[in-house]
């Protein structure tokens, strides 16, 4: 499946997040992609270099959150063609505790030749905070 724009990709990975197809998602990544986490709290990772790294990271995110819906996705174009702006909601549920899930996140990523290059992802640290938060945010 060709993706035209930056767009194009970004919904399509949400598509996968929530089929929970994380191999699919991971499959979107260019080989030496990186991932940041400008406000990751202390113990969390900041920083992830290169596909693998990335899909560590990821693979068992399907365990620990239960992601249903994006109720609120807004991607903006910048004035680069391969690069966007994201603001957008997660929702579902905590699987360990059954706890609601319920994330807001603003991602700035970069595309090139129909794969992520680059995703900021300015997740809600916040929400590490509550009762029974222990894992939410990208993929811990």
């Amino acid at each position: 499946m060709t993706h035209h724009t930056a767009a194009d990709l970004y919904r399509h990975s949400l598509r996968l997040l929530l089929d929970k197809d994380i191999p699919g998602w991971i499959a979107l990544w260019a080989e030496d992609g990186v991932m940041e986490f400008p406000f990751a709290p202390d113990g969390w990772p900041a920083r992830l270099e290169g596909r693998r790294a990335i899909a560590d990271y990821m693979r068992h995110y399907p365990d620990h959150v239960d992601l249903r819906d994006f109720p609120v996705l807004s991607i903006l174009q910048t004035t680069a063609p391969e690069t966007i702006v994201v603001e957008m909601r997660g929702v579902g549920r905590l699987v360990r505790t059954d706890s609601p899930f319920d994330m807001t996140y603003i991602a700035v990523v970069t595309v090139q030749d129909g794969r992520f290059t680059s995703y900021r992802d300015y997740w809600n640290p916040l929400a590490v905070r509550e009762p029974g938060a222990d894992f939410v945010g990208s993929g811990r």
